[in-house]
């Protein structure tokens, strides 16, 4: 889990082999993110940033408004998660990014998303 701006992410991956096919070089992953906001504020989440990156290196950059087709209203002491996807051309790769996010003060504040494995269980040490 990662903390920043008393707004802690945290992280799961996993690899979906029935949607995948390794013979046509394609690997899709599912993540959940769940935001947890230690404000004592509401904050909702604008936009994201992520940066995909595969084992040969390379990259794929996403912009977007929102997650999942919302900008959620995160209260004070609860949490928001969603599960998305990624689809890459080798086995193993990374991501990372951040959230653009306000509170109901009106500051704007960047929540950033460290690197995390996107990998098949058999690859993962």
């Amino acid at each position: 889990m990662f903390t920043s701006s008393k707004v802690a992410i945290q992280v799961q991956s996993v690899y979906i082999e029935s949607q995948s096919s390794p013979e046509d070089e394609r690997y899709v992953f599912a993540y959940t993110i769940s935001i947890h906001n230690l404000n004592k504020c509401a904050i909702r989440l604008l936009r994201r940033y992520w940066l995909i990156t595969n084992a040969q290196g390379n990259t794929t950059e996403v912009r977007g408004e929102g997650v999942v087709g919302e900008q959620p209203l995160i209260e004070p002491g609860t949490h928001y998660s969603y599960t998305s996807g990624a689809v890459l051309e080798t086995p193993m790769g990374t991501m990372e990014g951040h959230y653009e996010m306000i509170d109901t003060d009106g500051r704007l504040f960047q929540i950033e998303i460290p690197v995390f494995r996107l990998a098949l269980p058999t690859l993962i040490n």
